[in-house]
């Protein structure tokens, strides 16, 4: 295998050629990792952190499938880059559903779990006490082996260094939603509105919602992982990935993310970002500005031609989920974003008719 440091030579540049090593390499290693992580996940003492560990692998297998496409850009790392992007997305999924579905509603608690978070992209940082404000405390060490993999896989990054602050920053904000959106719903959107206020003069092209929604994608960690895989990068070079996914292709991932899932939300009673669009006419107009505008931020980076793919597979992704149909209104937003782009369209056929049988989703 070619081991040459020019990513010119390693990232694919068409679809098709994304694709086939998404196929042939990424998807298996990912399949494998995340058997070894729900074999351990079996073995933790107690009943409800295992329950929620297995069901994160299970119902939401396709964020570290989604992640660890990243490593496709370049192959030689990717034995680095697989293990470290599904091992962080996992702890972000275990953390999630045990938020989602938490027996209290303590911020401190939700601080303390996120804080894993926070030590998984510092390779020298001691391990803290993730359970201490909650009764389930006996996981086997499965916490803590996720995030040493992550820190052992960081530190194998020769790049690291140099995107180290702008991925800490991220993963901050990240964790700053996570325990504002699960505290108490009665207390949830003020404190949403005081850290909007914090932020906002950073971001006046945005809704508070748009800003919240592109802090819950760990996208732009991931694009700086790969990155970080080749030597020799810039601060420049990181600055300019960061900006160009935060906030635009992050937005546009946790919108359409929300997007598809307004009518599940809305019967739950869960908060949904979207749902804060006056009408569908809004969120429409908003979010084909999010994607053009992350359209034209990624074709400032160094490989422009993958990143575009990632904002095409988005859009694939989600609008091709069978949760659209159901929709009448989602619908026809799926078909204005998808509208005079054939990479999307293609994407879009390869999700609907090949990924969902390969998987089993429908």
């Amino acid at each position: 295998m070619n081991h040459s440091t020019d990513t010119k030579n390693l990232v694919p540049k068409q679809p098709l050629s994304l694709m086939s090593r998404v196929y042939r390499y990424v998807l298996p290693e990912v399949s494998e990792q995340l058997a070894a992580w729900r074999r351990f996940a079996e073995t933790m003492p107690d009943e409800e952190l295992r329950r929620q560990a297995i069901a994160s692998m299970t119902d939401k297998r396709f964020h570290c499938e989604g992640g660890a496409v990243y490593a496709a850009a370049n192959l030689p790392k990717r034995h680095v880059l697989i293990p470290l992007i599904v091992a962080f997305q996992t702890i972000s999924d275990y953390l999630d559903n045990l938020c989602d579905r938490s027996t209290s509603l303590d911020p401190a608690d939700f601080r303390a779990l996120h804080q894993s978070m926070l030590d998984a992209v510092h390779p020298q940082r001691p391990l803290g006490d993730y359970y201490a404000h909650r009764a389930e405390q006996e996981d086997g060490g499965y916490l803590a082996a996720l995030v040493k993999t992550c820190q052992s896989c960081v530190g194998l990054l020769p790049s690291y260094d140099a995107v180290k602050e702008d991925v800490s920053w991220l993963v901050s904000l990240y964790c700053d939603l996570q325990v504002y959106k699960h505290i108490r719903p009665d207390k949830r959107e003020d404190e949403l509105a005081r850290w909007w206020s914090a932020n906002e003069s950073g971001y006046s092209s945005l809704r508070w919602n748009e800003f919240a929604a592109a802090t819950g994608s760990t996208l732009g960690v991931f694009a700086l992982f790969l990155a970080a895989a080749e030597p020799g990068l810039t601060r420049e070079r990181t600055a300019a990935i960061r900006e160009s996914y935060f906030p635009y292709v992050c937005g546009l991932h946790i919108l359409l993310d929300y997007l598809i899932d307004q009518e599940e939300d809305r019967i739950g009673g869960d908060l949904n970002f979207c749902s804060y669009y006056e009408s569908t006419e809004t969120a429409v107009a908003r979010i084909a500005d999010i994607v053009k505008k992350a359209r034209e931020q990624v074709a400032q980076l160094k490989t422009p031609a993958f990143h575009r793919m990632i904002i095409e597979g988005l859009l694939a992704l989600y609008l091709s989920d069978p949760k659209v149909r159901s929709q009448r209104e989602v619908r026809s937003v799926s078909r204005l974003l998808m509208k005079g782009s054939p990479m999307t369209r293609l994407f879009f056929w390869a999700n609907s008719y090949w990924i969902r049988r390969l998987t089993g989703r429908s």
